[in-house]
């Protein structure tokens, strides 16, 4: 079967082997660790975020639109081999960023002896802004090793083929328990799969696709970029100013990086 072909079935592609060559996978997890530490490269901070410089060390790090501040980062978000894998993936003829968040999960905690999990949920019960029908996934690129006993994320297989279930929720902390109250639609079952990959690796899921993923019991932090990309078959809900899709005409901020027609092909809505 093809890439796309197992996009269709499962909502999910994990790819096996690096996309991102090594030296920018280590100079991306530098620049994490600079955001992260407050030191702006570009001089642009970045977008509001869940995590701020100065926060819990054992509270999930989550900054939005980190490339804004660190180029290299951006380079990361840019690179042309996400894009052409990307399209191969959903069958795009046009591909662009339109979001991105870093997201460094800590280690469990010694003191606690707790961690921090990912709930289960669909990104599109966040992404309002988008009409409905739009083409919406998510590029999740690792910059550190993702193994079992790091928390990996983990897709449930063919859950995007069940509608928007509104269930389940990205900061909910008791993954199990949170599974058992999401009830799915008649007949289907819930079969999970974990994203094993090694720095540089990339997993590519739909928008309705439940993923989440469980504490890091590695001892050192899970490091990745979470890049959000649409296809040319999509359009926000209008005006975009101060949503998620407020930068989609600043081609610096929210690069295409998959364009089959050319430079001269019609710009995305």
């Amino acid at each position: 079967m093809t890439l796309h072909e197992d996009y269709l079935r499962d909502g999910y592609v994990i790819h096996p082997r690096p996309v991102i060559p090594d030296d920018l996978a280590r100079r991306a997890k530098d620049g994490m660790d600079d955001v992260l530490a407050g030191r702006y490269e570009t001089g642009i901070p970045p977008q509001p975020s869940y995590w701020n410089p100065g926060d819990d060390p054992n509270k999930q790090g989550k900054v939005e639109m980190p490339q804004l501040a660190n180029s290299a980062i951006m380079e990361l978000v840019s690179h042309p081999a996400i894009g052409r894998l990307a399209a191969q993936v959903t069958g795009a003829k046009r591909v662009q960023v339109w979001w991105v968040q870093l997201l460094s999960k800590p280690p469990v905690s010694t003191e606690s002896g707790s961690g921090v999990s990912v709930g289960w949920h669909q990104d599109r019960q966040y992404w309002k802004t988008w009409k409905e029908g739009s083409e919406l996934f998510t590029a999740w690129v690792a910059v550190s090793d993702v193994s079992a006993d790091t928390g990996p994320m983990a897709f449930v297989q063919g859950s995007h083929k069940w509608g928007l279930l509104n269930q389940g929720g990205f900061y909910d902390d008791d993954i199990e328990v949170q599974r058992e109250q999401i009830t799915l639609p008649p007949g289907e079952t819930w079969c999970e799969e974990e994203a094993i990959m090694p720095p540089g690796g990339v997993s590519f899921h739909h928008c309705l696709t439940f993923h989440g993923s469980r504490p890091n019991r590695s001892g050192a932090p899970r490091r990745s970029f979470a890049i959000h990309m649409r296809t040319e078959n999509s359009c926000p809900v209008a005006p975009s100013e101060g949503t998620l899709a407020q930068f989609i005409h600043n081609t610096d901020y929210c690069p295409v990086v998959y364009n089959a027609g050319g430079p001269d092909s019609p710009p995305l809505g």
